[in-house]
Formats: C-alpha cells, sequence, structure tokens
C-alpha cells in the first residue's frame, strides 16, 4: 500500500495524508518538513537560504522523525521552506532519503509537492489534492492563530499564492499533478468528507 499525496500549501493533503497512513496502518512521511527543517538549519546558523553548499549538507542529516513540529509548521519556516526546496542541489540530497522511506515492505503514504511525479513515480494510488487560494489562506490563517500567532488573512493569501506561484514555477521537480493522480478538491469539504473521498479512491486504484 503506497498512497502519493501531492497539493499546493494548505490543500489539505498533510492532514488527509495522517489520517489514511493511521487507516492502513502504515508510516507517514510529510516530505515538507524536511525542506522546513532545512530552512531551519540554515537561519539557526545564520546563513542565507540560497546558500547552496550549506543547504545541502544539512540536508544530507536530517533525521526523517523528531521535527520539532511546533516551530516548522509556523509561517516563517514555510516561506523559506519554499525558497530552499527551489534548490536543485537540495532537492537531489533528500530524494533517495524519500524514496527508502516509500520503499517499506508494508508500504507508506508520503504527502509533498512532488511525490508523484519525481519520487514515486510508480505508485498505484495518486491523490492530487487541492483548494481555491482563498480557501487554503483561511485555513492556514485558522492554524496558525490556534497556535498563538498573530494573522492577518490578507497577507496569508498573499504568501499562498506566492508559494504557489514559486513551488509550481521552478525549474526542478515543479508543483503540478501527475498525469495519472486523481485530482481532489477540498475547497467545500471538510476532513470526514475529503477522507471518505481519498477512501474510494484508493479502493479503485488499489482495490487488493
Amino acid at each position: 500500500m503506497l498512497i502519493a499525496i501531492d497539493g499546493p500549501a494548505a490543500s489539505g493533503k498533510g492532514t488527509l495524508a495522517r489520517r489514511l497512513a493511521r487507516h492502513f496502518n502504515v508510516p507517514h512521511l510529510d516530505t515538507g518538513l524536511l525542506y522546513r527543517a532545512t530552512a531551519a538549519g540554515l537561519l539557526d546558523k545564520g546563513c542565507r537560504l540560497d546558500d547552496v553548499e550549506r543547504a545541502v549538507g544539512i540536508a544530507r542529516g536530517l533525521a526523517l522523525v523528531d521535527f520539532n513540529e511546533d516551530r516548522l509548521r509556523g509561517r516563517e519556516m514555510g516561506e523559506a521552506a519554499s525558497v530552499v526546496a527551489a534548490i536543485p542541489e537540495v532537492r537531489e540530497a533528500l530524494v533517495k532519503a524519500q524514496r527508502r522511506f516509500a520503499s517499506r515492505p508494508e508500504g507508506a503514504v508520503l504527502d509533498g509537492r512532488d511525490i508523484g511525479t519525481v519520487i514515486c513515480p510508480d505508485a498505484p494510488v495518486k491523490i492530487f489534492v487541492t483548494a481555491s487560494p482563498e480557501t487554503r489562506a483561511q485555513r492556514r490563517a485558522l492554524e496558525l492563530a490556534g497556535r498563538g500567532e498573530k494573522v492577518d488573512y490578507a497577507a496569508v493569501l498573499e504568501d499562498i499564492r506566492k508559494r504557489d506561484a514559486r513551488d509550481s514555477g521552478r525549474a526542478t521537480a515543479p508543483l503540478k499533478a501527475a498525469a495519472d493522480a486523481v485530482t481532489l478538491d477540498t475547497t467545500l469539504l471538510d476532513i470526514d468528507a475529503a477522507f471518505a473521498a481519498a477512501l474510494r479512491i484508493v479502493a479503485a486504484r488499489a482495490p487488493a
């Protein structure tokens, strides 16, 4: 059971991936945390986000577990991660680790922006999760507010649009749906409805 989930920021892919992993009792990897952790490592060392040599060194030294998610999921780190993720050498450094995770005999669920297109192109189940920018900005604003961060909805929406443009326009592994992925628009869906829709996709693609 290998499930590849891609989609833009705040589309709901991470929440959906975690729920699917629990349902099928397989490990889950939020690959976006790898780029956020790399960005955090650069900032902690006082380095520029475009310092390729340092970024690659940090990426190669990452473990795939035990991240400080409270820090990494903040708005600042999300923006920084989008910059770091555009560095081809960083993406290359993280590809092998992600593929090793995906090759576990019991299966896995991975979510990110290039899982179905680059990391796991042969995954039997590929889902591209999306939602309108306004809906995603509202979700992200609520998430940040829940962490005690001061939130400006207009600024969050602008960040979402900038990240969409950066992620879709980068030269290496741009954000896009794999040709054989099923698109799941969650704009009008709560998590229960989105999960039910995802289960139907899995059943259709991997009935065994």
